[in-house]
């Protein structure tokens, strides 16, 4: 009924089962009021839009004018959207759009807005959240079940964070929030903190080869990609600064065992975590990046990693460095115009991606901070 903010492969996997279930209904009117994709006359767009449960942005450059713009919006099937689609609206301040599905039982409020100012934060408090809600499997009521990480911008908006929490949904629907891999912790360095934990995703996380689920948050969003779920993290948001360096505080403490993807022991090897940022250029063939290339891709011009990393119960600070890479660096009018994403990514587990891990490891991380020219 709603788009998930991110997930893994258990919810992928269920996800097909609901969809080959609905085949079998003939007459079955279409439950679902999601828009899937938007498109606006010209070229004025720098980047592809990004679509979320609730909201559309839709990337532009501070000189265009957008007063009179005609978005066109593709619907789940069946649904309608009110205003319709392909009329003109002043979108000087974000316009609503709802949207009804085709049984006409569910309903949702898009907030649609043409973004030409920053999309990031220097600053990470991890003080914002909210909750996620989705009916109850077996209430059919609305229940709260995970934490949404938010940070507050200088314009009052506010820019929302990916998790893996969805997918462990999925596996556990039973699970309280604080239970999930991602959720608020108190005792932080200042009030509330981010906790990160690989959990177990229990028997039908390990049926389909993804026995662990590792505690996650970055910035960017998820779309689910059935045929690649490392392809479902879309990591970065526009920044058009040069970024200099990433401090905070840090705790961490691998839990005992370590196991592949079948949940095999593999002896002597140890959990580490991970807390790395990149900046890479937004190009047609690389609209972001994903599972597969967060370290990898050649757009990538700058990185952040963490590498002097220890167990310990203290909080303890960190200051990482950007350094170019791939032979490449920031260009002065590249930036101005909005070619670059930053991706900001914290793991309980560095391979956990990979469904590789030991459950319990834990990481907890406060007052995350981006330094920039």
């Amino acid at each position: 009924m709603r788009k998930f903010y991110s997930g893994i492969i258990v919810a992928m996997l269920l996800c097909c089962t609901a969809l080959m279930t609905s085949c079998i209904k003939d007459e079955a009117l279409n439950a679902e009021a999601d828009i899937l994709s938007v498109e606006v006359d010209g070229d004025m767009l720098i980047r592809q839009p990004v679509i979320t449960n609730d909201e559309v942005k839709l990337y532009v450059n501070a000189t265009d004018d957008v007063t009179k713009l005609a978005p066109k919006f593709s619907l789940t099937e069946g649904a309608t959207i009110e205003p319709a689609s392909g009329t003109e609206r002043d979108f000087t301040y974000p316009q609503t759009y709802t949207v009804t599905s085709q049984d006409g039982n569910w309903k949702k409020t898009y907030k649609v807005s043409f973004v030409a100012s920053e999309e990031m934060v220097a600053d990470f408090h991890f003080e914002n959240i909210k909750f996620y809600q989705f009916e109850d499997f077996e209430t059919g009521e609305l229940k709260d079940f995970f934490h949404v990480f938010f940070e507050f911008k200088d314009d009052g908006d506010s820019l929302i964070l990916g998790s893996g929490n969805a997918g462990y949904m999925i596996a556990n629907f039973t699970a309280a929030p604080e239970e999930y891999p991602t959720s608020q912790a108190d005792g932080g360095v200042k009030g509330k903190c981010l906790k990160l934990t690989t959990v177990s995703t229990g028997a039908l996380g390990a049926m389909v080869n993804a026995p662990i689920a590792a505690g996650n948050l970055f910035t960017g969003v998820f779309d689910t990609d059935l045929t690649n779920p490392l392809k479902s993290t879309h990591f970065g948001v526009p920044f058009r600064h040069k970024p200099i360096s990433l401090m905070g505080y840090y705790k961490y403490k691998a839990g005992s065992t370590f196991t592949d993807e079948k949940l095999n022991v593999i002896p002597g090897r140890k959990d580490d975590f991970d807390i790395y940022a990149v900046m890479y250029e937004v190009t047609d063939d690389v609209p972001y990046l994903d599972g597969t290339n967060s370290l990898t891709s050649s757009n990538i011009v700058s990185m952040a990693r963490l590498e002097d990393k220890k167990e310990t119960d203290e909080w303890t600070p960190f200051t990482i460095e950007f350094k170019n890479v791939n032979g490449k660096a920031l260009d002065e009018e590249m930036l101005a115009t909005g070619k670059y994403n930053i991706a900001i990514v914290m793991s309980s587990s560095k391979d956990g991606g990979s469904f590789m891990g030991a459950v319990g490891s834990t990481l907890y991380v406060d007052e995350l901070h981006l330094n920039y020219e």
